[in-house]
């Protein structure tokens, strides 16, 4: 198999997935989309919380120490915050599902009115499923795995459930879950582009930070989705790229 089949079959089950949720949500009213969109929000929280249990990994507390682990994912969030606010990455990553809306329809979409809403619903489709999708460890780790020629074990695993919870978001959010395929081909691309020139995978400690930090950000997913509060996760992204490098900092000074 060649580098960046995981990718492509991932790109394939997000698709179908979508296809398939459109066809079933047209079918259901509106209260039972949002009890799915609920349903998402819960098991987004479970995933998320296991995720975050990284943070006790015994090989990062042996790297960093005992107390540094909460400190690096803190650190690693303010910095990635404030990196990403200024980058303005939230806007720009819903400038670009309102974008991709308008040039799949052919129409831009109005202020008020049905329009709007659709409008709404596509970017919070595309936004919501972008960061699903693109925020889990298996994304980075997976990747660059199949960029190193390893083989795309985890990709296919992970094709797997994104197909499955395509089917899901898209019966409530309807189209905006095909586009975030796109996301998955530029995140997931570069970085199999990225393990093909490193080769070599991240040490242990600094893939449970990242998995700590990806769990806290799939959090303020499921908070979104539950519609507790709208979160700027796109905004904290950065966050992810720190977190190894906090932790490889502390443990170099140690």
């Amino acid at each position: 198999m060649f580098p960046g089949i995981g990718t492509a079959v991932n790109i394939a089950t997000v698709l179908i997935g979508a296809g398939l949720g459109v066809l079933l949500g047209q079918r259901l009213p509106q209260r039972t989309r949002d009890v799915v969109t609920d349903a998402l929000g819960l098991v987004t929280l479970l995933v998320a919380g296991s995720t975050a249990t990284a943070i006790f990994d015994p090989e990062l507390s042996d790297v960093v120490g005992s107390s540094a682990p909460v400190l690096i994912v803190l650190g690693s969030l303010l910095l990635g915050g404030i990196v990403g606010s200024l980058l303005r990455l939230e806007d720009r990553l819903e400038g670009l599902g309102g974008w991709l809306r308008a040039r799949l329809s052919g129409d831009p979409g109005s202020d008020d009115g049905p329009a709007s809403e659709a409008r709404s619903r596509f970017i919070e489709g595309f936004v919501t499923t972008s960061l699903i999708f693109c925020a889990g460890p298996l994304t980075i780790l997976g990747s660059l795995s199949d960029g190193l020629g390893r083989g795309a074990d985890q990709l296919f695993l992970k094709a797997t459930l994104d197909g499955f919870a395509a089917i899901a978001f898209a019966a409530s959010f309807g189209w905006g879950v095909a586009a975030s395929a796109l996301t998955i081909l530029v995140v997931q691309g570069s970085l199999t582009v990225a393990g093909f020139l490193l080769g070599d995978l991240l040490p242990a400690a600094e893939v449970a930070a990242l998995s700590a930090t990806g769990g806290l950000l799939l959090v303020g997913v499921a908070i979104r989705l539950l519609r507790l509060r709208t979160l700027p996760v796109a905004d904290l992204l950065p966050a992810l790229a720190i977190a190894p490098l906090l932790t490889w900092l502390v443990g170099s000074s140690m």
